[in-house]
């Protein structure tokens, strides 16, 4: 890889990644939601809920995908002024995406709590698969 520019076609399919990854992390925020409400009692509302997600140990696993997601948009969103994203940054992405998302019911929090989430959700499955579509172009 050089320091060439990224191409049209990986900056969209990061695109694309990215959009998959959103519509992945609210639906696991939510299944995470449900089942904290079970274990623990209803969640009075939006702002407490927002604290319990960047606070509670419970939802710490879910901060590897914000982290990535945040990485993509900075990685995207490159002004004039700035060097623009090259491709080998947008390829590290892309890699990045296939190690966090590779389920194992041993492996880094995430994987294992990825894992369960692909056995309770058939809505998981579904988003699973269309992102490693995308990751596979």
């Amino acid at each position: 890889m050089t320091n060439e520019r990224a191409s049209d076609t990986t900056r969209e399919n990061v695109k694309v990644l990215r959009f998959g990854l959103l519509r992945l992390h609210k639906t696991l925020l939510d299944l995470e939601r449900r089942d904290y409400e079970r274990a623990r009692g209803k969640i009075g509302n939006s702002y407490e809920f927002l604290q319990l997600v960047l606070k509670d140990p419970w939802f710490d696993w879910l901060h590897r995908l914000s982290e990535l997601i945040v990485q993509i948009d900075e990685t995207l969103d490159t002004r004039e002024s700035e060097t623009p994203a090259t491709e080998a940054d947008a390829t590290a992405l892309i890699e990045r995406a296939k190690t966090l998302l590779a389920p194992a019911e041993t492996g880094t929090e995430f994987q294992k709590n990825y894992f369960l989430a692909l056995q309770q959700s058939p809505d998981v499955v579904l988003l699973h698969s269309e992102i490693i579509r995308v990751l596979g172009r």
